[in-house]
């Protein structure tokens, strides 16, 4: 078997390359943003403290950016599938966030709570896609030729 069916049958990614941990980063960052949401989220509609959840969010932000900035150095990747993926998933979350950031409103959410629910909800928008979008493009065949 060539390396490329082998990597299929066993479920690695194809020719045995070692990818940036993008997807763990992302999760990361997913988990972080979340936790920062709920704890935003079990104060409304009283004044929330900002602390805790903002800190969340930087540290968040920071990850995805990381993740992005692996993922920007790859050369040799699935990146028409990658596109593909990412913009159908992100169509999906942005419109699933901005359901989210709507409730918010309509619970008269205002001022810095809000702005931070609302760059929560972005970096949530980014993370998922991307997690998505990167695991499906490590598992298919280039489009290079490994010869």
């Amino acid at each position: 078997m060539s390396d490329t069916v082998s990597a299929a049958v066993t479920g690695a990614p194809a020719a045995g390359r070692r990818l940036p941990p993008v997807a763990e980063l992302g999760i990361g960052s997913l988990a972080l943003v979340v936790i920062g949401g709920i704890l935003l989220a079990s104060y409304v509609p009283r004044r929330p403290p900002l602390a805790a959840p903002g800190a969340l969010a930087a540290v968040s932000g920071a990850l995805l950016v990381a993740g992005v900035f692996l993922l920007a150095r790859l050369e040799q990747f699935a990146w028409p599938r990658f596109f593909v993926v990412f913009r159908w998933a992100l169509l999906a979350y942005v419109i699933s966030a901005g359901m989210i950031g709507f409730a918010f409103v309509r619970d008269h959410t205002r001022g810095a709570p809000l702005a931070l629910v609302l760059v929560m909800l972005v970096i949530f928008a980014l993370d998922v896609p991307l997690i998505i979008a990167f695991t499906v493009a490590r598992y298919s065949s280039p489009p290079y030729s490994a010869d």
